[in-house]
């Protein structure tokens, strides 16, 4: 089985938390530049629709067969993008939206779309964007030649800095053909004033040198002509290593030492590596800090990944797998990092903007959103969290092991406004009331007559306010057990009519997650917010411990 940017072989051993070791200290090779000192993402762009107008001409990258509108027997996606910000977006076979808005998904050919990503990552402190280019020389060529320019203007406009990754993966003739689609392309746009730019010189980075396995196939001696021709060209170039690059060993083909420390910057890759933060504690001590201490030794910047982990895998943790990740790399005295990636949706390791909730991602899809663990994240979450982590390595903020960055923003948004507010209800069995659901008591739920299906709980907010999500939940004790509730939303400004707000779906409410729910609603203002239910697998009720409402 080969290794690419989408699967990665082997895991790191024996991942058990690690105390804390003192940092080395170790100062870059290199002075401050676009790439030192800095936040780079990489930047795929390689998303496209049938009808957006790209030379490919099919749904590249969304779905199995580009030929076929992505679904879910069609579908190569880990996570759902959050749409709301695109000005043009494309309908997909996807069931609706668990909000009943159509699913539909962007296109990277339009320009609006990566003038929108550009726009994230100047908001969030992403310095720097490694534009992924695999071999341009097939159908894709055309696009990728495209998208090229496309990020350049984005980069301009947004005043970020970008730079050419070339992937040779799978890249038979690349020795030959990676030289001349430099010279004859992408070089030009080094005449850009966002083209990065680290020692006076244009980056350049060459992703796949020295992995042992089918895909990566060359050499030493023709991966190091390589290198040096473009450091001949003028060129600082970055290698894109296998993670045991310094040994030689595991992922690594034997006798590349010298291909590796002829880079000017070496970055591991580390995707599939780790997947928690005792994980990253084990790169720490294994990996980052005795990498560093090499390139320190030869001259050679060092630049870790740092993942926010992928989300159909629950390795995010809510944050604090990254984070524990940025504290490690920062504490090592790296000379910057790589976030990888911005927009991968494919890995589900993405930080631009993703589903918040079940209300965001197509109903039936089995996609996760960023709430799987049970804490509810705002969709901008993980670039927040990047753009503090990015504070850390300049220094602009202490080194910390504990996450700054809040799941969800604290501005308007984080006051019940429905605790001990005025309930009412379809019905009741025993002492199990409406109130007991906004009483501030996780312990305490309303249950709904038994066997009487549809039943709904409704909360008086007092005045109309502008809601944006509720929470639900029953109890947390393990022993209230795995139950998926189907529950619809709607809201009222008189208590009397009604407006769907979104529509029945089958919500579950699991203990290892908190047993609760988080649910977007569109925006408007309502006082009346009421939750029917229609069907309960763990009891034949409505069922509900906490009814919390948030504007």
């Amino acid at each position: 089985m080969a290794i690419s940017r989408r699967v990665f072989l082997g895991s790191a051993a024996a991942l058990g938390a690690l105390g804390a070791i003192g940092a080395p200290g170790a100062a870059a090779a290199s002075p401050p530049g676009d790439v030192v000192g800095k936040i780079t993402v990489g930047y795929q762009g390689w998303f496209a629709c049938a009808g957006d107008g790209a030379p490919i001409g099919g749904w590249w990258h969304w779905s199995q067969d580009w030929g076929r509108t992505p679904s879910p027997g069609n579908n190569v996606i880990k996570a759902w993008p959050d749409q709301r910000e695109y000005a043009r977006t494309y309908p997909t076979a996807y069931g609706n939206l668990g909000n009943g808005q159509a699913a539909t998904l962007f296109s990277s050919y339009d320009q609006q779309t990566v003038d929108t990503h550009f726009r994230w990552m100047r908001e969030n402190g992403c310095d720097t964007a490694a534009l992924q280019r695999f071999n341009p020389n097939s159908s894709e060529g055309p696009t990728r030649d495209a998208m090229a320019a496309k990020v350049r203007a984005a980069a301009e406009a947004q005043g970020r800095k970008f730079y050419i990754m070339y992937d040779a993966t799978g890249w038979a003739a690349m020795q030959t053909e990676m030289k001349a689609d430099w010279a004859a392309k992408m070089s030009a746009h080094t005449a850009s004033p966002a083209y990065a730019r680290q020692n006076g010189k244009p980056v350049v980075c060459i992703w796949g040198f020295g992995y042992n396995d089918g895909n990566h196939p060359w050499d030493a001696g023709t991966c190091l002509d390589v290198v040096n021709w473009f450091k001949a060209q003028g060129c600082y170039v970055i290698g894109g290593v296998p993670r045991e690059w310094r040994t030689s060993d595991g992922g690594s083909r034997p006798g590349f030492g010298d291909v590796y420390r002829s880079f000017h910057m070496i970055s591991p890759w580390m995707v599939g590596a780790i997947g928690d933060a005792a994980g990253s504690d084990w790169a720490y001590q294994n990996l980052t800090v005795p990498d560093q201490a090499d390139c320190a030794a030869h001259g050679i910047d060092y630049q870790p990944c740092v993942l926010p982990g992928d989300v159909s895998g629950r390795q995010r943790a809510h944050g604090d797998f990254m984070w524990r990740q940025f504290y490690n790399v920062v504490r090592a005295g790296v000379a910057g990092i790589y976030i990888s990636m911005f927009d991968e949706y494919g890995e589900g390791n993405q930080i631009a903007k993703t589903a918040e909730n079940a209300s965001m991602t197509p109903v039936g899809s089995g996609l996760l959103a960023l709430d799987e663990d049970g804490t509810a994240c705002s969709s901008d979450y993980y670039l927040r969290l990047t753009a503090d982590g990015g504070r850390m390595l300049k220094g602009e903020i202490p080194l910390t092991a504990v996450r700054p960055t809040r799941p969800t923003l604290t501005t308007g948004g984080s006051t019940d406004l429905a605790r001990g507010r005025g309930t009412s209800e379809s019905s009741h069995t025993q002492n199990y009331g409406a109130g007991n659901a906004v009483d501030g008591n996780p312990d305490t739920y309303w249950e709904s007559a038994n066997n009487a299906f549809p039943q709904w709980l409704q909360a008086d907010l007092g005045s109309a306010a502008a809601v944006t999500r509720i929470v639900l939940a029953v109890p947390p004790s393990s022993a209230w057990g795995t139950r998926t509730q189907t529950l619809a939303v709607s809201g009222s400004a008189d208590g009397t009519t009604f407006d769907t707000l979104v529509p029945a779906t089958g919500y579950v409410f699991d203990p290892a997650r908190g047993n609760s729910v988080t649910i977007a609603v569109p925006g408007g203002a309502r006082r009346f917010l009421r939750v029917t239910c229609t069907g309960n697998t763990g009891w034949p009720a409505g069922q509900l411990a906490r009814f919390e409402v948030y504007g």
